[in-house]
């Protein structure tokens, strides 16, 4: 076995030093490398985790999705039972709608005239017709009021009566006419008693204002027996 030199041994000691003390230094390069916490990877989104804590997504809040946010934005509905309306148009503020337009014919929109008789039986009959005069079309619907007048507009006889018949609604385009028939019993067979009257006021259906006829069918029972004067429904025409 060949001894070495004294320098010889020197150098072989220290490169043996060296190569023990390197040992550790790599070991201790390498754990660092190695550490538990995750890798954050550039581009990917963080987890929802339900607070705004760094490194959750922008916008998220507790109980939204990732990327969304609870603020509300411009243009969003409002809270239920919120009512809102358009610029320039009107708030409804009631739950009612307005009611619609009444298509009654009122008075002034009418004409009135008496047809001429129709007896039979000891009956004398007559159709009051009323002519729609206005630009618009209107209904009536059921009696008319009437009733003999003298000159000075003093009633003769008691109210007409309503003869039994079901109300029908007669619709008038302008020009266009309903009737309702006017009867009694001659007087000459009935031996009422009589009067002459000047006129035949009439009332539309559900109208205050009354219009006026002349009256020139001679005398009509005005008292005792059989004098009563009868009405029927308004049907469309202007006689049976």
């Amino acid at each position: 076995m060949a001894h070495k030199s004294p320098s010889a041994r020197r150098a072989a000691l220290l490169v043996g030093a060296v190569a023990v003390l390197g040992l550790p230094l790599t070991a201790c390069g390498h754990g660092s490398g190695a550490s538990g916490a995750p890798q954050r990877v550039s581009g990917t989104a963080a987890p929802a985790t339900g607070d705004t804590t760094p490194g959750t997504a922008p916008g998220t809040e507790p109980g939204t999705a990732p990327g969304t946010s609870s603020a509300p934005s411009v243009g969003a509905a409002p809270p239920s039972g919120t009512a809102t309306s358009a610029p320039g148009t009107a708030r409804h503020t009631g739950g009612t709608a307005a009611p619609a337009a009444s298509t009654r014919c009122h008075t002034s929109e009418l004409r009135a005239s008496v047809g001429r008789v129709n007896p039979g039986a000891g009956q004398e009959n007559f159709p009051v017709v009323l002519t729609n005069t206005s630009g618009r079309t209107c209904t009536v619907r059921g009696y008319p009021g009437a009733a003999f007048v003298d000159a000075s507009g003093r009633q003769l006889g008691p109210d007409p009566k309503r003869s039994s018949g079901t109300p029908t609604t007669v619709t008038l385009k302008p020009g266009r006419s309903a009737w309702a028939g006017l009867t009694f019993s001659n007087p000459g067979v009935s031996g009422a008693r009589t009067a002459t009257p000047a006129a035949l006021i009439v009332t539309p259906p559900d109208e205050r204002d009354h219009l006026t006829v002349k009256w020139t069918a001679g005398q009509v029972p005005v008292g005792g027996n059989a004098s009563s004067v009868f009405l029927t429904v308004f049907s469309p025409g202007t006689e049976p």
